[in-house]
C-alpha cells in the first residue's frame, strides 16, 4: 500500500467509521500498527518495541481498527458486472453472463484441542474453509469464513446462498467453479474425467468440445486461485496460524479480504502482482437488490447440463473454424 492509499484509508476510517485519535495515539499510528501485524504476522511484543507503546495499547488499538475495517464491507466489496458480448479479454469472451469465479481455500488457525477434530481438513491441517467469490479483476465479491476445515466446499456454498445476506446470483448469470461443486443453475463446472488443469494443456491441443471447454474454463476460473494467492502474499498473518481466538481469526480473514479490494481499487499498479506467478508455482495444488430473482438451490438440472454442452460445442466449433482458416 502506497502513502496516498494509506492516508486515504485513515481518512475513510475516521469519516465513515468514526475512528478517532486517542490522547497519545493518532489514527495513522493505530492503522500502521494494525497493518504491520497483518502484513508481517508480527507478534505483539515486537510491535510494541517498534512503536514504543505498551502491549496492552497495541492489542487494544488492533481490535479497534479491525472492527472499524469490518464496517466497510458494503463499501469495499464489489458489485460484479456480467461479461458482455464486447468483452476484449480472450479468457472471458466465451462466458457471456458470467460474474466471476469462486472457490474455497484453507486458512490455518489455532483452536482448543477439543475442537481440532472438526477443524482438521483433508490434508490434516487445522484450518477454516473460506469461500471466496471474485470478479475478473481479482476483487472479492463475497467472502464467507467460519466454516470448519472438515466442511465440504459444496456445503459451504449451500450455506452461503441460503443466508439472508448471503451470496446472490441473479437468474441467468453464473460463476465458474471447479468440480468440488455441483453443475447447476448459477454455477458452471468443467466436465469430469476430462483434462482440466492449466499444466495439462502445454503439450497437446484439445481434441473434443469437452476438452476445449475445460481449457477455456480453467483459464478463466484461475482468477480465483490468483486472488487467493495474492491475498496470502500480501497478508503474512494468513500464511501461518495466528494465536488469536477463532472468532477474531475469522474477523482478520474478512478484514484482509476487504483491504485487498481497497488496494486493488486505489493503486493503479499492484507491486505484488509481478511475483504472483512464482508464488503460485511454489504452492501445493488446491482443490444487492432483494427483489431480483436469484438462485436459491444447488440442484443439478438437465437444462443447466444442456446449457454447458451448448456453450462447449459453440466454443469448439468457433475455434476449429478459426484454426482452419
Amino acid at each position: 500500500m502506497d502513502r496516498a492509499a494509506f492516508h486515504k484509508l485513515c481518512f475513510i476510517l475516521q469519516s465513515v467509521c468514526g475512528l478517532k485519535c486517542s490522547r497519545r495515539v493518532s489514527v495513522p499510528e493505530k492503522v500502521a500498527m494494525f497493518l504491520s501485524i497483518l502484513a508481517h504476522h508480527t507478534k505483539n511484543r515486537c510491535v510494541k518495541f517498534a512503536f514504543k507503546r505498551s502491549g496492552q495499547t497495541v492489542s487494544k488499538h488492533f481490535h479497534v481498527v479491525l472492527n472499524s475495517v469490518l464496517r466497510l464491507h458494503a463499501m469495499f466489496l464489489v458489485n460484479p458486472q456480467p461479461i458482455t458480448e464486447d468483452e476484449t479479454d480472450p479468457r472471458w469472451q466465451s462466458f457471456q453472463g458470467c460474474l466471476g469465479a469462486l472457490d474455497g481455500t484453507y486458512i490455518d488457525v489455532h483452536v482448543p484441542i477439543t475442537e481440532k477434530g472438526r477443524y482438521r481438513n483433508r490434508k490434516g491441517q487445522v484450518s477454516v474453509n473460506v469461500l471466496g467469490v471474485c470478479d475478473k479483476n481479482m476483487r472479492f465479491v463475497y467472502v464467507l469464513t467460519g466454516w470448519e476445515g472438515s466442511a465440504a466446499d459444496s456445503r459451504v456454498l449451500r450455506n452461503a446462498i441460503n443466508r439472508a445476506n448471503g451470496l446472490k446470483v441473479p437468474t441467468g448469470n453464473y460463476y465458474l467453479c471447479d468440480n468440488g461443486y455441483p453443475n447447476c443453475e448459477g454455477f458452471l463446472t468443467p466436465y469430469k474425467g476430462v483434462r482440466y488443469h492449466l499444466n495439462e494443456w502445454t503439450s497437446r491441443r484439445p481434441q473434443t468440445h469437452q476438452e476445449y471447454f475445460n481449457m477455456k474454463h480453467t483459464r478463466a476460473r484461475n482468477v480465483i486461485e490468483r486472488s487467493f494467492g495474492l491475498l496470502k502474499m500480501r497478508w503474512g498473518i494468513l500464511r501461518s496460524p495466528s494465536w488469536y481466538p477463532i472468532n477474531t481469526a475469522n474477523k482478520i480473514i474478512m478484514g484482509c479480504c476487504l483491504l485487498h479490494n481497497y488496494i486493488r481499487n486505489e493503486m493503479l499498479f499492484d507491486p505484488l502482482e509481478g511475483g504472483l506467478d512464482e508464488y503460485m508455482l511454489n504452492q501445493p495444488d488446491a482443490d444487492s437488490n432483494t427483489n431480483t430473482d436469484v438462485v436459491d438451490s444447488l440442484d443439478t438440472t438437465v437444462e443447466w447440463t444442456s446449457k454447458r454442452d451448448y456453450m462447449a460445442l459453440n466454443m469448439f466449433n468457433d475455434w476449429s473454424y478459426a484454426a482452419a482458416v
